[in-house]
């Protein structure tokens, strides 16, 4: 079995790196690496969603 690596978060769009990122805090990436993001119940996407929404509205406050 071979394990996916981490994709380059540099070279991705910046909605899709902050995707990646939050499924990292939450401790779901090494699931999406190994199945990909419809290995993910629908809880588990909607609290990566809710949270790139807060994360956007926290960005937005302060520029």
């Amino acid at each position: 079995m071979s394990k996916k690596k981490k994709p380059e978060l540099k070279h991705l769009e910046p909605e899709e790196q902050l995707k990646y990122e939050i499924a990292e805090e939450l401790g779901l990436l090494d699931k999406v690496l190994k199945d990909g993001w419809k290995s993910l119940s629908s809880k588990e996407t909607g609290r990566i969603g809710g949270l790139m929404t807060k994360k956007k509205k926290e960005l937005n406050k302060s520029r």
